[in-house]
């Protein structure tokens, strides 16, 4: 019988870990999972692929809907989610920032203090930080991030000084390089000679960069749009060569992919160019994207790696409605920079051959803070993750191992900057407070636009009734109230002892 996740206790391991379910069967199975494993293979480690995308929506991939019906095929992705685990309800932050810095960390924004993202020059925070890189590197890993970073520009938050041995990829995102080059989004920049000039002058690095660990950046080649139409082509040369070279060695990896698609705006690769059904540069960008996934997984298989490879491709949130129909699609409320379900649920696939069950799909929450300690479980190196911080991820490895395994995370907590938001359990989420999605408050509703509003009684929605969050179910399911307000202050009481940190906010 199933586990009901509303009624069903969880355990706290640790007084700063969040609490999860113990699911004995799952766990018991997956640990024997685990153990063949290193018995077959001589204790090795699995390798660790996370391809994160940006911008990408819920329903962009055909395996959650999209795909041929919305004009963008994704065959590749959609075959990676049949030979593994589909997660509808995977969770980023409300946009990318924070989103990056939770994966790495395994801890809200409210905790590292990226609450929204630097711009044009600004400075992160990660420094002060333990990432999964440092970690894995610390239990063995070779570490290589290519891609977007936009975690900061300083040098104490470049990739380089937080973990990775390797960076080959830009720092901050993809517009900030083109949108004031372009005649079409700023003709008065463009056919202005002293605001060129201005933006020119302003302190951020326009090129893409190379480092290694320690070491100080090398400026690559700068970021123009003909050149930014290369750049997820050349990414993706740059990790297959990582990969190739790494099928030599008797480490174990980790590669953290990061694209620049599908992030507006959208200058897609020439091979690619119109090739879309949907004949858009959105929809180009995504069968570019669903070609490199492709590539990625072809040179695994190709160098024997795949079976020694746990890959998670996901996106760092919701769609980013305010540049349509340069956007991402999601059949739900709002979008990027919202807590409504838009801007936080992304696709989730999860794939290791022999160890994950193929043609999986569950509805069980996971956050994608939650890679941090199950990588580090899968890699014997769970014992390594800090004890002087509060930890928000939560070791999903036995959801992951076990066949047909439960999620064992309970609740998922919503924040929007310094605001906690909302909370879901099970089908239902309690909202306290969001920014309206009215079209009087912006032409497109979403993304970083709207007014906040917080609500006295709170709202509930049943997701599985109400995906679009229409209509508060609170008066009829009172029952339900003192899950929610034991959750809420559970996870509240957890600042006392482990203070919130603003590093870049709202």
């Amino acid at each position: 019988m199933a586990t009901d996740t509303i009624t069903t206790k969880t355990v706290r391991v640790a007084d700063h870990r969040e609490p999860a379910f113990q699911h004995v069967d799952d766990i018991a199975a997956a640990d024997e999972r685990i153990a063949a494993y290193r018995a077959r293979h001589g204790g090795r480690k699995p390798n660790v692929l996370v391809v994160l995308m940006d911008d990408v929506g819920w329903g962009d991939f055909g395996c959650y809907g999209g795909g041929v019906a919305v004009g963008a095929p994704t065959p590749h992705i959609d075959r990676l989610a049949t030979a593994g685990l589909r997660l509808t309800s995977c969770y980023s932050e409300p946009s990318c920032t924070p989103s990056r810095a939770s994966l790495l960390t395994g801890r809200l924004p409210m905790r590292h203090g990226l609450q929204r993202p630097p711009m044009y020059g600004e400075k992160g925070g990660l420094q002060g930080e333990v990432t999964l890189a440092e970690l894995l590197s610390t239990a063995g890993y070779v570490t290589q991030a290519v891609g977007k970073w936009h975690l900061g520009e300083n040098v104490e938050s470049q990739p380089q000084h937080v973990g990775f041995d390797d960076f080959y990829g830009f720092l901050s995102v993809s517009d900030m390089y083109t949108e004031w080059r372009d005649p079409y989004f700023f003709p008065e920049i463009v056919y202005s000679e002293e605001r060129t000039k201005w933006i020119e002058n302003q302190p951020f690095n326009k090129c893409f960069v190379h480092a290694t660990r320690g070491a100080a950046l090398e400026n690559v080649e700068e970021v123009t749009i003909p050149v930014l139409s290369r750049l997820d082509d050349m990414w993706a040369t740059y990790s297959i060569a990582f990969l190739r070279r790494m099928a030599a060695e008797a480490q174990p990896w980790l590669l953290y992919h990061c694209t620049r698609g599908a992030h507006f705006d959208n200058y897609p690769h020439e091979r690619f160019l119109g090739k879309s059904p949907a004949k858009h540069p959105y929809k180009d960008t995504l069968i570019e994207l669903d070609d490199i996934v492709g590539r990625l997984v072809e040179t695994l298989r190709a160098t024997g790696q795949l079976d020694h490879t746990l890959v998670f491709v996901s996106s760092d949130n919701g769609p980013e409605m305010e540049t349509w129909p340069d956007a991402a699609y999601s059949p739900f409320r709002c979008a990027k920079g919202s807590t409504w379900e838009g801007g936080q649920r992304v696709p989730g696939i999860l794939a290791w051959p022999g160890m994950i069950e193929p043609g999986r799909a569950s509805d069980g929450l996971f956050s994608q803070m939650d890679l941090f300690p199950t990588a580090l479980a899968l890699a014997g190196a769970d014992d390594t993750a800090p004890e002087d911080r509060y930890i928000d991820g939560v070791d999903q490895s036995s959801f992951l191992l076990a066949p047909d395994g439960a999620s064992n995370r309970k609740y998922l907590y919503y924040w929007l900057g310094r605001t906690f938001s909302a909370l879901r359990v099970g089908e239902y989420k309690f909202m306290m407070a969001s920014i309206s999605d009215d079209d009087r408050d912006v032409l497109n509703p979403g993304g970083f636009t709207g007014v906040s509003q917080k609500y006295p009684y709170g709202r509930l929605y049943n997701l599985y009734l109400d995906p679009k969050e229409t209509r508060s179910y609170l008066i009829r399911k009172l029952a339900y109230l003192e899950s929610f307000q034991s959750g809420a202050r559970n996870h509240l009481a957890t600042f006392k002892k482990y203070p919130p940190k603003v590093v870049v906010g709202l």
